[in-house]
């Protein structure tokens, strides 16, 4: 097996009882690298100091991710002006926490006939939330209810 010193210089290809060998003269472990290749590459290396690094990379990748959420906010065809407020008030809050928000309209019974009014109801949420957010989604039936999706710009 090729084998590689702990300074990343070349020891050679010598045989494994050999590699382990010089491995213990550095007080070191013996780490296959590259099983696939011909011969086989082994690092000698301190293989705990090895695996914390690893672990520590994976954390510091994971930090640097950005995740959301997505957010429901629920309304009615008739909902009052002030509550509608509220509810856009909330929209605000959770866009500026970089979450994602589906707002919902339901319709119950023969409410169904009065699409119109949840359209004008999400366009004004729209309108309203336009200098924070953008739509991702447009409003679109999905069975009885109407969904929007706004994303953070």
């Amino acid at each position: 097996m090729r084998v590689i010193d702990p300074d990343g210089g070349q020891i050679g290809v010598i045989p494994t009882r050999q590699a382990l060998e010089t491995a213990a003269e550095f007080g070191l472990d013996l780490v296959e690298v590259s099983p696939n290749a011909n011969p086989p590459v082994c690092k000698i290396m301190d293989y705990g100091r090895y695996r914390y690094e690893q672990t520590k990379k994976k954390q510091e990748a994971k930090k640097k991710q950005s995740s959301f959420q997505v957010k429901e906010i629920k309304v009615r065809p008739k909902t009052g002006e002030h509550d509608l407020q509220t509810k856009i008030s909330h929209i605000r809050k959770f866009i500026e926490r970089k979450d994602k928000v589906k707002v919902t309209v339901i319709f119950r019974g023969r409410e169904i006939t009065l699409s119109r009014f949840g359209m004008a109801l999400l366009e004004k949420v729209a309108q309203e939330t336009e200098e924070i957010a953008a739509v991702e989604q447009h409003p679109k039936f999905e069975g009885r209810t109407l969904v929007m999706i706004l994303a953070p710009k």
